[in-house]
């Protein structure tokens, strides 16, 4: 191997590559702008929606609402329902998004509240819906109203204090850390994604270096050349990574950027932005960048082999097109998954550094083998020149 040669075969790729269009966008648009656009966008939207709901006063029908009288002029009373008159298709009109829910009072409701047999009032409503839910929460809320309202008056009535409703109160409090918290939440999608776009990142110069040049004609003249079979395929291999690890360190820094601008809108929750406080530090981007090395490497040479199987440029898209989407338990490699794993862990600030090792040996053996196996397919010239 001639290192010289190699850096040869490397630059003048990178120069093509560099011209071409279609492989800047996948390699260097796409991560870098899909992630903001996408998780602002419909977060901004998303919130909108929710503040929009929240907002809404909810039409709620009362069944059978002779049951209990006295339920039914509190319910009425609520600043935050809408009661609308009683009608037979009342579950109809849930569904057809005419009313948000409905409060259904069971036969001797007003004689069970002095009674040891409490009753239930059941609360309908469309789950998924995002209006309909805010409604059934109001309503859950006015019941709750009215039953510490009854039970006060009670005590009142036996002279015993208003503190026996709630003789002691809870509060939570978090000990766990923001990146813990977003990590966690965040983790597992940024090791997919890092993934699924380092994959991407390559599919288009594996293509382009190998059907292409058959495609071109230009193969031939390539091959001509003094250079050695291993020096072309280190050369081309080379550029593929580039473009692989471009892709995986463009999608960290465009998570991390999403990341912020989320958990710091102002339309976001305080209690829901915690999530998003992803602290993606330069020890967080190198040891993601780490683990996906080998992974890169794995990708790289795999693409390069199997694309060079195809006559022309579209047969190789029909290739690897497909293996974008089948990264799952069952087809994946274990490297896959358990890089993958790591990342989370590694971005929820948990360092297994027996695992991380282990996973680290494992992805580079089986990069190894995918290099090897595409230098050995580059020497076959029944593989460069099928027909």
């Amino acid at each position: 191997m001639n290192f010289r040669s190699v850096a040869t075969v490397y630059r003048k790729e990178l120069t093509e590559w560099l011209r071409d269009r279609r492989t800047l966008i996948s390699t260097v648009l796409v991560p870098l702008l899909a992630f903001p656009v996408l998780m602002v966008g419909m977060t901004s939207l998303m919130a909108v929606m929710m503040n929009k709901a929240e907002k809404e006063i909810p039409k709620v029908m009362i069944i059978q609402g002779e049951n209990s009288p006295r339920l039914v002029a509190a319910l009425q009373a609520s600043k935050d329902l809408e009661i609308v008159p009683y009608a037979d298709d009342w579950k109809d009109q849930i569904s057809n998004k005419q009313i948000r829910a409905g409060v259904e009072i069971p036969p001797g409701f007003d004689a069970s509240l002095s009674s040891k047999s409490p009753l239930t009032v059941q609360i309908h409503y469309y789950q998924g819906e995002v209006k309909s839910e805010f409604a059934a929460r109001h309503v859950e809320d006015s019941l709750k109203s009215f039953r510490d309202d009854f039970v006060k008056e009670r005590l009142e009535a036996n002279n015993l204090p208003d503190s026996l409703i709630s003789p002691f109160k809870t509060e939570k409090h978090n000990v766990a850390p923001a990146e813990k918290v977003s990590g966690a939440a965040l983790g597992g999608l940024l090791g997919y994604m890092v993934i699924l776009l380092s994959m991407t990142g390559a599919i288009y110069p594996a293509i382009d270096l190998t059907a292409g040049e058959k495609e071109r004609g230009t193969m031939e003249t390539i091959l001509s050349s003094p250079l050695s079979r291993v020096d072309l395929v280190l050369g081309k291999f080379f550029l593929v990574l580039s473009a692989s690890l471009s892709t995986a360190i463009l999608s960290i820094i465009s998570m991390g950027t999403s990341f912020y601008l989320v958990g710091h809108s102002p339309a976001m929750a305080q209690k829901d932005a915690a999530v998003f406080q992803l602290h993606v530090g330069l020890p967080t981007v190198l040891s993601v960048f780490l683990m996906a090395l080998p992974l890169a490497v794995l990708f790289a040479s795999a693409l390069l082999t199997i694309a060079l199987f195809a006559k022309s440029y579209k047969e190789a898209q029909s290739y690897l097109t497909p293996m974008t989407f089948d990264l799952n338990p069952k087809l994946a490699l274990i490297p896959i998954l358990s890089t993958s794993l790591v990342c989370k862990e590694i971005v929820a600030g948990t360092f297994h550094w027996n695992y991380i090792l282990l996973i680290l040996l494992s992805s580079s053996v089986y990069a190894a083998a995918g290099l090897f196996l595409a230098v050995k397919m580059f020497q076959r010239e029944s593989v460069l020149f099928r027909s």
